[in-house]
């Protein structure tokens, strides 16, 4: 049963409960023996919690929603559930055993949904870096190849899908930390639009917007049926998506029409080169598209093109990064200094300390006037935007790892595997990576398809219709339950 279940989505797992053909005491007891044989060669679930996930498996409380006592790992970074460790990849609050005294309203709508959560995933230190190596944890390896990094800030949740732990796993998304992982590990990842799903209580508008959660996943039904749960906006969040027309779910199966579609295969502003698998990947994309109906040209918004943008968005990272630590000091009653973080996490914090406030506000209208250049193209008559995730095929460990004496090394390596996301979370535009495209060295290669602010349903659609045309769930990497 434990091998069946690992290549089942939550949807269908679900479906087994609702036709009492499996219990949710039997999939969490699944999910945990498939944690328990995987883990130690990939190192993706970092907190476990079986015997909690068991007790609620078994609760006559349990939420009768939509997946009731389907398996579900969180990442261990924004997504607080109460009682339970929570350490942001920081070796400070692992060392002082912090535990989470509330749930993040996102957690509350997993739990109403009816998921289980069977423990936390690895993160990089704070989550600014695209891949997923904390001291505080060590790597995460790729299941389609242990010596690379299944990218990040999501990491771990990734690895942890894509190797059948569990059918579904939460991530969020600040620069791409969805996308990219879902991109490096063969998986489906949408960032929703800006306001779709709650912060809260804690945060509003996290770096200033740009900041989005949901989950990674096998098959866009999942992706759009657990959006369908968590969606929504709570009391007191400063934006709010517009409302579905129908429920999300719905999108699957549904024809997109014909759509006009643009094609972007360079960097933006040309700061890096693109691998040409990565090219390779999109040109594919475009062809299947064609032959789906669709129009496809390139073009691109020109806005993409202002160097200035990296400067700007690194404006809020950075002065986050200070707040970050200034927050977590406060909270456990210690000064952080240098010696209690990683050095790129030291080093971006005092260049946000740095930052005088008059030039933080001229970043942010900066940001919003991009926005608004950058939004403008979708209203001159494009429907999608189709890109690579990443201008590389996932890095090999240690790729990305900053050092004392360069410390930033990391952070700027980064450029490449966030070029093409890292835009569309300031413009709060909903994005998804989709694993399309294997390379010759049998890794995926995922493309990206951005659709204007509010139209997940128009991504959705396109998304199962490729998803249809060129399916991708047969496919297993080499570790895998």
């Amino acid at each position: 049963m434990t091998n069946d279940l690992a290549v089942l989505d939550a949807t269908a797992q679900a479906e087994l409960v609702r036709a009492g053909k499996v219990s949710p005491r039997e999939l969490i007891d699944a999910a945990i023996a498939r944690i328990e044989a995987m883990n130690p060669q990939l190192n993706a679930v970092i907190i476990p919690l079986f015997e909690q996930a068991r007790r609620q498996a078994q609760a006559p409380a349990l939420p009768d929603g939509p997946f009731r006592g389907v398996p579900l790992l969180i990442k261990d970074l924004f997504c607080q559930t109460k009682g339970d460790p929570f350490h942001a990849g920081m070796r400070l609050l692992r060392a002082r055993g912090w535990i989470a005294d509330h749930d993040t309203y996102l957690a509350a709508k997993f739990r109403a949904a009816g998921l289980i959560c069977v423990g936390r995933t690895n993160v990089p230190e704070l989550g600014p870096i695209p891949t997923t190596e904390p001291l505080a944890y060590g790597a995460t390896h790729n299941p389609w190849d242990i010596t690379r990094s299944p990218g990040g800030s999501s990491g771990g949740s990734a690895a942890a899908v894509a190797a059948g732990m569990v059918p579904v796993a939460h991530g969020n998304d600040g620069g791409g930390s969805i996308r990219i992982p879902a991109s490096a590990c063969g998986l489906v990842g949408l960032k929703p639009s800006h306001g779709r799903t709650s912060l809260g209580p804690d945060v509003g508008d996290s770096w200033n917007g740009a900041i989005a959660e949901h989950v990674l996943t096998r098959s866009v039904r999942d992706t759009a049926a657990i959006l369908d749960a968590v969606a929504g906006p709570m009391p007191g969040d400063p934006c709010i998506a517009p409302a579905p027309a129908r429920p999300f779910r719905e999108a699957v199966g549904a024809s997109p029409g014909t759509l006009r579609i643009g094609v972007l295969t360079e960097v933006p502003g040309r700061v890096a080169e693109v691998d040409a698998d990565c090219v390779a990947a999109v040109q594919d994309a475009a062809r299947l598209l064609e032959s789906l109906g669709h129009r496809v040209e390139a073009a691109y918004p020109a806005a993409l093109d202002e160097a200035e943008f990296s400067m700007h968005f690194g404006t809020v990272v950075t002065t986050w990064t200070a707040r970050d630590l200034d927050f977590w000091s406060a909270q456990i009653g210690h000064s952080i200094g240098p010696t209690d973080v990683e050095p790129h996490t030291w080093e971006l914090a005092q260049m946000g300390r740095a930052v005088a406030a008059k030039d933080y506000v001229a970043a942010t209208i900066w940001l919003q006037a991009f926005t608004r250049r950058v939004e403008g193209w979708w209203a001159g008559g494009f429907d999608l935007l189709l890109t690579p995730t990443m201008a590389e095929p996932p890095s090999v460990l240690g790729d990305m790892v900053g050092t004392p004496e360069d410390p930033l090394r990391g952070f700027t390596r980064s450029l490449p595997f966030a070029a093409f996301t890292a835009p569309f979370n300031v413009t709060g535009q909903p994005a998804i990576s989709l694993p399309l495209y294997w390379n010759a060295q049998g890794l995926p290669i995922g493309t990206q398809l951005v659709a204007a602010y509010g139209r997940e349903d128009m991504l959705l659609r396109v998304a199962a219709q490729l998803e249809q045309a060129r399916p991708w769930r047969q496919r297993r990497p080499p570790v895998h339950a």
